[in-house]
């Protein structure tokens, strides 16, 4: 430990041996992990000038590796400003259902160390600690049981930070070098937040701006201030953030118990690109969704659609429902805006999607999911899922279809119809 009240532990030279919430925490963070997905999956790009193109154009630039930003290529430039800096700069197509997986994986083995695990957005997540060390011993033997769960070719650069409260783990694993995990000893967050700069804060750039200005570089100094100064120059806001700064907010990890998500997908027999036809097969999809036995009774929150394109690559879309609904119109008129206005970027040769948050119906959805129909509904799904499992033990895999009609009036009976996978 040093003088300030933290630690740096090189995650390399170290030796392996359910509640709700946790007030201790642990940051994993990956930077640009969609890049490193795809230096993961195409080996050599990491020593290239490489740029992943945004998931909503294919004129912009959505992250750079680290030879592109020493040419003088950052993100959101266009592509044409891009190339004109660096020539030899390598351009991917973006595979957004693939980093999805990936991430989702990461989640899955972070909650084999601690049931208490909440995401926050690609490549960063936070893992609840309280009671570890009684399971794996030392505080180092919790930081390499986290660090294992680390894809290996992740593991040179991911960052680790703990602390009390999620956002003194955030400071530390920022501050932590490719590798390494900075522990901040309980009762001198403040210290260590005082020395760090601003930029550590959730604050947009106008914010950013403003306090730049101000002549405020760190968070010490931006905590120095009264509150109530803060506060009545930056609203409700400001507070918050002091209150980051000073230390006074230590927000618990939060685990998330996430539902089997309702799967409803559709294989098209030639790829599709026409957005009128996707949206009438999102509609199908939808309806189909909504007809779930799981469903009943159940209002949707969260919503995903995926798409995966010809010639390799993806598209996802997916959305939180301000009011949880049932009504087929309002799930799916965020998914069609997306379709409209960032449209997947090449043929769709399969649409899923997925049903991933739900809240509880009215009390008349609640007592028609109760009763004698339902029951007897679910005891034939059984029966259907039963079988379904035998046909996929004894073929190996998944081969129920329905033949649905999409698009009547085509003349080619193989644009007419589609292939719905039927998962009973």
């Amino acid at each position: 430990m040093t003088s300030s009240g933290y630690i740096r532990v090189p995650l390399g030279l170290l030796t392996m041996s359910r509640s709700s919430t946790s007030s201790l925490a642990a940051c994993v963070w990956i930077p640009l992990f969609p890049l490193r997905c795809e230096e993961a999956r195409q080996g050599g790009l990491a020593n290239y000038p490489t740029a992943l193109l945004a998931p909503d154009t294919t004129r912009k630039l959505w992250q750079v590796s680290s030879p592109a930003r020493h040419a003088g290529v950052k993100p959101g430039m266009t592509v044409s400003q891009a190339i004109g800096l660096c020539p030899t700069l390598r351009l991917i197509e973006p595979d957004p259902v693939h980093y999805d997986e990936l991430f989702s994986s990461l989640l899955s083995s972070l909650n084999d160390v601690s049931p208490v695990v909440e995401p926050a957005e690609l490549g960063l997540a936070y893992v609840g600690t309280d009671g570890l060390a009684g399971i794996y011993g030392s505080q180092h033997k919790v930081i390499e049981a986290i660090h294992q769960t680390v894809r290996p070719s992740d593991r040179p650069t991911v960052r680790l930070g703990f602390g009390l409260g999620k956002f003194t783990a955030w400071v530390a694993a920022s501050r932590a070098k490719p590798g390494e995990a900075i522990v901040v000893a309980p009762g001198v967050e403040q210290k260590f937040l005082a020395s760090q700069p601003i930029s550590v804060l959730p604050l947009d750039s106008h914010f950013h701006r403003r306090l730049r200005l101000l002549g405020i570089r760190t968070l010490g100094a931006l905590a120095a201030l009264p509150e109530e100064a803060v506060t009545a120059q930056f609203g409700a806001v400001g507070r918050r953030l002091w209150r980051l700064a000073a230390g006074r907010i230590a927000e618990p990890v939060a685990g998330r118990i996430a539902p089997e998500p309702i799967v409803a997908a559709l294989t098209f027999f030639t790829p599709v690109g026409e957005r009128e036809l996707l949206v009438h097969s999102l509609d199908q999809l939808i309806a189909r969704a909504l007809k779930h036995p799981r469903r009943i009774g159940w209002r949707v929150h969260a919503v995903r659609l995926r798409a995966g394109l010809e010639g390799g690559g993806s598209w996802l879309a997916t959305h939180l429902l301000k009011d949880p609904t049932a009504d087929a119109g309002r799930i799916g008129a965020p998914l069609k805006t997306r379709l409209e206005q960032s449209p997947p970027t090449g043929a769709v040769e399969r649409l899923i999607l997925e049903f991933t948050a739900f809240a509880p119906g009215t009390t008349e959805l609640q007592l028609f999911a109760r009763d004698a129909q339902a029951a007897a509904r679910a005891g034939q799904q059984r029966a259907l899922q039963s079988a379904a499992r035998e046909i996929r033990m004894r073929v190996k895999r998944s081969s129920l279809y329905h033949i649905v009609e999409v698009q009547p009036w085509s003349r080619l009976p193989e644009r007419r119809y589609a292939l719905i996978d039927y998962e009973p």
